[in-house]
């Protein structure tokens, strides 16, 4: 004969339940660095919130962090320059330790390695390399602690091949790339997954478009679909691991 549960007690499973969805606390914690107009702000953020997380958005633009935050439910506004530790201290410490990190800041300048203003350069490899150091020493031994935990980075081809004026950008997500390769094999025996995903495409975003005004549809990457990406590998079942990742449309040259 099946148990009847007493009232009070259905209602304090309830309640329970209820806490669990509608309490911050409640809910694991993801951090997203470079939340702005393109892959981080209204497609990996939402695809981490609607898939039950709070998300950290972390970036430097303050304005633009409180209008997502008001829009998108379970999200923390984090104005933060990447390139200074003590600032992302600061965040980490505000937000407390997060279950999953996405590495999508990103520095980028084109031009022939003759043109290139060698302190953006050194800038770019401070957005890309160094923050994901930084990131990854301030934020995966309490995932290593606990067993689980994931870190993913957003890179493109420029991390595979240096190809003409990309002389500016294409040495830092190389080092980016082989960064996050050298934490994979560290961090992984220990529970923690770290994945590189290489982006090669054009991404749909309003700025793309004007560039290339005549380009079909099916040019572009959606947003959506690197999110999508991003949170399938965060969630990889643990006997089936990637590090490198690469998503391309289906008509890309490659």
């Amino acid at each position: 004969m099946k148990e009847v549960k007493p009232q009070t007690a259905v209602r304090r499973e309830a309640q329970r339940e209820e806490t669990k969805m509608t309490h911050p606390s409640a809910k694991p914690l993801a951090l997203v660095t470079g939340v702005g107009p393109g892959t981080g702000a209204a497609t990996i953020v939402r695809r981490f919130a609607s898939g039950g997380y709070r998300v950290a958005m972390v970036a430097r633009d303050a304005e633009r962090l409180n209008v997502l935050a008001s829009e998108i439910p379970d999200t923390i506004a984090v104005p933060c320059d990447v390139t200074i530790v003590e600032a992302l201290k600061e965040a980490i410490a505000r937000v407390g330790n997060p279950k999953i990190v996405v590495h999508n800041a990103v520095g980028g300048t084109f031009g022939s390695f003759t043109e290139i203003d060698p302190d953006v350069l050194r800038r770019n490899f401070e957005v890309n390399t160094m923050a994901l150091l930084h990131l990854a020493r301030l934020t995966t031994p309490a995932m290593v602690e606990v067993g689980e935990g994931a870190l993913i980075v957003t890179g493109n081809t420029s991390a595979l091949r240096g190809k003409p004026n990309f002389a500016g950008f294409a040495p830092t997500k190389a080092a980016q790339r082989i960064l996050s390769e050298a934490i994979a094999r560290e961090l992984c025996p220990k529970g923690v997954h770290v994945a590189y995903v290489v982006i090669d495409a054009v991404i749909d975003v309003p700025r793309q478009r004007e560039r290339l005004p005549n380009a079909a549809d099916d040019f572009f990457i959606q947003p959506a679909s690197i999110a999508e990406e991003v949170f399938h590998l965060a969630h990889q079942p643990r006997d089936a691991w990637s590090f490198l990742a690469e998503v391309r449309p289906f008509h890309e040259p490659w």
